[in-house]
């Protein structure tokens, strides 16, 4: 399929939290990390730990299929290299790397997130994988927003982008 999907916007959508985060109508903390002309990367606003990054569409995406070409060949690239920079950073026993595309039960903004995994957060849970994804959102825990910044900018080191470039904080 190399059309568009149904629900695939060339911009931003009002009232997507993903979008909302990139217009900086919603608070951001960390602000971006590395934006290229198809995706952005940011800090995680949700309960799966500092150093968890979100790697979406700069473009308001609801499917896998309805990336374009372009999208579709920066991805993997993207990933591979975010995930280094998370490893380096984080010094993780393992990373993450997963497909969110819900809200509300609804297909939503699609966004990989790529999370550091160490041993204490699995002996904190006493689980792994999906599972510890599952318990760590139950608990609601948000990371520190200085934490945040400072992992942020240690991460830009990481991947060639100044922290002095920084787009959106709080």
């Amino acid at each position: 399929m190399d059309g568009p999907v149904v629900g695939e916007e060339s911009g931003p959508v009002g009232g997507c939290l993903a979008c909302d985060l990139m217009t900086g109508d919603a608070p951001l903390p960390g602000g971006t990390v590395l934006r290229t002309d198809t995706w952005a990367v940011e800090h995680c606003v949700g309960p799966f730990g500092l150093g968890t990054l979100v790697v979406k569409p700069a473009r308001h995406v609801l499917h896998v299929a309805g990336l374009t070409a372009e999208e579709s060949a920066e991805l993997g690239p993207l990933l591979r290299r975010v995930s280094a920079a998370v490893t380096t950073v984080m010094d993780p026993e393992q990373v993450y790397v997963c497909l969110w595309s819900h809200a509300g039960g609804v297909p939503g903004h699609i966004h990989f997130v790529v999370q550091p995994v160490t041993r204490a957060d699995m002996d904190r849970h006493d689980t792994f994988g999906p599972a510890l994804q599952l318990a760590m959102g139950k608990t609601g825990e948000l990371p520190d927003p200085t934490a945040v910044e400072q992992v942020c900018d240690r991460l830009r080191h990481h991947l060639g982008r100044p922290a002095d470039t920084r787009t959106s904080t709080t």
